[in-house]
């Protein structure tokens, strides 16, 4: 990983620095963060230049130190612990930096670099409404795309939707049987929860049916497989794929009321995508890739036709990739599927695929094959794998109808949200489709921040209220300093002091460490997005608030001695407000102004 400007031009100094003292020549420096005890901005770790410099590591960093303080004009002091050379760096530098950002609301975006990025991400089935577990997915997907743009890459946003199989022909055969040709606008209901209700029929009934043809003497397994709703299901499916007129018809229609669903919580989640696959075009994709793969010699045919793929040398199995009667299989699909995409988008050079943890051998298997099928972009595949989301009941169920509705949850948040800022107090004043559109925006904040700060690998155990609390590291805590920003910002304005202020030239301990948090931003952006994590960014701007904070009750802002500490104060406050907004923008939050 690059270091950041400080870094570099740190490195040049202490290489020269060696070279001049010790006649030796170094090829990095190692660099961490000063420890709270210890007085210093950055500290240069002495053991590793034992390999090449022979003496002691705290007389070596006397002797560096020394060189620094005297040459370099941004060290004003340092001071050597053991092998640790910390450095205190001058106010004037700060302030440099500080006066070098001429816009803080673009600050942090790095300059477009070539080539594009794919970003996938939802990709739901459409017999059933998105739920907890989707919004995991779709949180990452989208942040992650922000994030990678704002790290100078161009993006694409895209889902695969999961159009065709039996789960969809199930929800088709229970809304036949017993929905009496009920739809959403007669019902009042979304599309999708209407389909979704009929899939949870299907199976209550399957159920049941497997229970009387056990109790007349069948196995479970005879029981499962001879149940009738099923074998109607089956049927369908049969149909569907024959290219069956009314079949046909009923899946449009039936899914069309999905997508009408579905486009009203992606809405409401704030989220979109720039292109749709569907599982019903891409499904027939890949054949003629593995046509292509048995001539190169990447597959090989066993003897009842079935085609695979050899992985043993790569520590894995043989992969099937095409049945022996010629259907394909999901691996057939997905090899299709992104050879499709970068056809349709020429300049993308990688892809993200946001797809849970339970997934990481499919796409481990679907990369190598991309790669010995010799796709130049094979090489920049990346799975984004998260954990599963659980609640403190437990997991969730789909079949059951017992997962936490997307759109219920996030009504559920924003009346959280209500009764919590109308406890506060401070928004009377507002109407009431004000209030609302505040609750919308705290409610959503507090879900997106609670499952986005996590590392996408870990496990969450979601929970509603701790995510809507206003202190600690929430989204609400973070709008709420937002908020009180934009409210010393409006008195300030209200009480303009003089014009011609004059520079600000000595910096209070807790406005030095708001300019080093800062200093971080752009460089946790490009971190954020070489991990493809928004939780470095999350935290990252929990870190800001907390250190605001720290100034906002050691320092008075509006009430500062001079002219020129106000003044810059004000800056100062308005820069991290900025650095906030733009930092909640990628993690796909909005912050208000106030609350």
């Amino acid at each position: 990983m690059s270091q950041n400007p400080l870094e570099n031009q740190l490195s040049k100094a202490v290489i020269e620095a060696v070279e001049k003292e010790y006649g030796a020549t170094l090829e990095t420096v190692e660099f961490q963060a000063t420890r709270k005890d210890f007085e210093g901005d950055i500290t240069v770790v002495v053991f590793p230049m034992l390999r090449t410099i022979k003496g002691n590591p705290v007389q070596i960093g006397e002797t560096i130190g020394s060189y620094l303080q005297q040459q370099v004009e941004m060290v004003s002091k340092y001071n050597v612990v053991k092998g640790f050379l910390n450095l205190v760096l001058s106010d004037t530098y700060y302030l440099d930096f500080f006066g070098s950002v001429s816009d803080f609301s673009t600050y942090g975006a790095d300059t477009e670099k070539d080539g594009a990025v794919m970003v996938e991400y939802s990709s739901p089935n459409t017999n059933k409404p998105l739920h907890l577990g989707h919004i995991r997915n779709i949180l990452l997907g989208d942040s992650v795309a922000n994030i990678v743009e704002a790290a100078g890459q161009k993006v694409y946003r895209t889902q695969i939707i999961n159009d065709r199989g039996i789960h969809i022909c199930k929800s088709m055969v229970a809304w036949k049987k017993f929905g009496h040709g009920e739809t959403p606008i007669e019902t009042g209901k979304k599309g999708d929860k209407l389909v979704g209700d009929y899939y949870v029929k299907f199976d209550k009934v399957y159920k049941e049916q497997i229970a009387e043809l056990k109790a007349e003497g069948k196995s479970e397994e005879e029981a499962k497989a001879e149940a009738p709703i099923l074998q109607e299901a089956q049927e369908t499916l049969r149909k569907w794929e024959a290219g069956d007129a009314d079949t046909v018809a009923l899946w449009e229609q039936m899914n069309g009321w999905v997508y009408e669903g579905f486009d009203v919580t992606y809405k409401n989640l704030g989220v979109s995508f720039d292109k749709l696959y569907y599982e019903s075009d891409t499904y027939l994709l890949g054949k003629n890739i593995i046509e292509e793969g048995l001539k190169k010699g990447v597959f090989f045919k066993k003897e009842d036709g079935s085609v695979w793929c050899d992985l043993t040398d790569e520590g894995l199995d043989e992969k099937l990739v095409l049945r022996s009667d010629g259907t394909a299989v999901y691996m057939t699909q997905d090899l299709g599927t992104a050879v499709q995409r970068v056809e349709d988008h020429p300049d993308v050079t990688g892809m993200i695929y946001t797809v849970g943890n339970e997934q990481d051998y499919h796409f481990k298997v679907l990369f190598l094959i991309l790669k010995k099928l010799g796709y130049s972009w094979a090489d920049n595949l990346f799975h984004l794998s998260y954990g599963m989301v659980d609640l403190p009941s437990g997991k969730m169920k789909s079949r059951e109808g017992t997962v936490v509705d997307a759109d219920d949850l996030v009504e559920e948040m924003e009346k959280t949200a209500g009764s919590i800022a109308e406890e506060l107090g401070k928004i009377d004043d507002l109407s009431e489709d004000e209030k609302s559109r505040l609750y919308h925006m705290i409610g959503l904040g507090a879900l997106k921040y609670y499952i986005l700060k996590v590392d996408p690998k870990k496990r969450i155990l979601f929970n509603p209220e701790e995510s809507v609390d206003f202190q600690g590291n929430t989204g609400p805590f973070i709008q709420y300093t937002y908020a009180r920003i934009q409210s010393i910002l409006r008195k300030a304005e209200e009480e303009k002091g003089s014009e011609n202020v004059a520079e600000n030239s000595s910096l209070h301990e807790k406005e030095k460490e708001l300019l080093k948090q800062l200093q971080l931003f752009p460089e946790t952006i490009q971190q954020a997005a070489e991990n493809y994590s928004p939780a470095l960014l999350a935290n990252y701007t929990y870190d800001l608030v907390k250190e605001f904070n720290s100034f906002y009750q050691n320092v008075s802002i509006l009430g500062a001695d001079t002219d020129a500490e106000r003044e810059f104060r004000v800056k100062l406050a308005d820069a991290v407000a900025k650095v906030i907004k733009t930092a909640f923008n990628l993690l796909g939050i909005q912050v208000p102004d106030r609350m």
